[in-house]
């Protein structure tokens, strides 16, 4: 099954691609990656889910992939959550919001920030409100060591190895290439706008923004699940406690072998996980609307 690329249009316009699996007249569930990724780190789970019944919309967030960069450089966490509120109003109906990290802080801001429901269910992958900051400097030490460029791929990929240590070492090419592009000098970058980083951002919230990231998780109404890595250092215990009490009904799965990059680091399991909610948390309320 391959996708059909479409695009959006984002907050104040900014221009949005995505691809696209499953039948239009499916319940969209709409993904969104981590800061620094590509609409192509959720390996085969957007097949997956299509698979299942659901339109799986696999977005670039601005800044990232395809989509298109901010010229005033805005990447706070308030315009990514508007960038999503207005791919939801597109369409057609309150899609299931999948986020990664970035896209899972995106993703309780547009839901638990608005004045209306935007989605139908939220599946947040490896990211509270509280974290490790160790494990947050390696992100961001990370995301930094490709600002120069690489002069090969293998010297791309053997970055991408030193932060993924538990996963099996190998250079593949395709996927190096979805996620860097060649510029002029020869020299290989990664697919997002340098000015992510500025300010000391990273692709999750700091300690001063943790009032209003809370305040938006204790609006969440919706179904909602968390996919923790038991490897990440980015999750804490009391995180996810604190995760799970502040949101009603909220339910915790915990990928065996996974990091941070969950979906990197074991598709099968997470794509397992998230079908199994799907289907048994939030396909009865669907029925139930419809």
């Amino acid at each position: 099954m391959d996708p059909r690329t479409v695009r959006f249009e984002g907050f104040e316009r900014i221009h949005l691609v995505a691809d696209v699996w499953g039948d239009d007249r499916d319940w969209p569930v709409l993904l969104m990656h981590g800061g620094g990724q590509t609409r192509h780190a959720w390996g085969n789970t957007a097949q997956v889910l299509a698979g299942h019944g659901w339109r799986a919309v696999s977005l670039d967030l601005r800044g990232h992939g395809d989509s298109e960069w901010a010229l005033n450089g805005d990447y706070s966490f308030t315009t990514y959550a508007a960038d999503c509120v207005a791919v939801v109003d597109q369409l057609g109906r309150p899609p299931v919001l999948v986020g990664a990290s970035l896209g899972g802080v995106t993703a309780m801001l547009a839901e638990g920030g608005s004045d209306r429901v935007v989605s139908s269910a939220l599946v947040i992958v490896d990211v509270v409100h509280r974290t490790n900051p160790a494990g947050v400097q390696r992100i961001r030490d990370f995301m930094s060591s490709g600002l120069r460029g690489f002069a090969t791929l293998e010297e791309a990929a053997e970055a991408i190895a030193a932060y993924t240590p538990n996963r099996p070492r190998r250079v593949n090419q395709a996927g190096l290439m979805k996620v860097l592009r060649q510029r002029r000098d020869g020299r290989w970058y990664w697919h997002w706008d340098p000015k992510f980083l500025d300010r000391g951002r990273t692709e999750v919230p700091p300690s001063d923004f943790q009032a209003l990231f809370q305040a938006a998780m204790r609006s969440i109404r919706v179904p909602t699940l968390l996919v923790r890595g038991k490897l990440s250092d980015v999750v804490t215990e009391e995180g996810v406690r604190e995760f799970l009490a502040q949101i009603p009904g909220a339910k915790l799965v915990d990928v065996g072998g996974a990091a941070h990059m969950v979906a990197g680091d074991q598709n099968d399991a997470f794509s397992e996980a998230v079908v199994e909610f799907l289907e048994r948390d939030v396909r009865p309320t669907l029925r139930e609307r419809a």
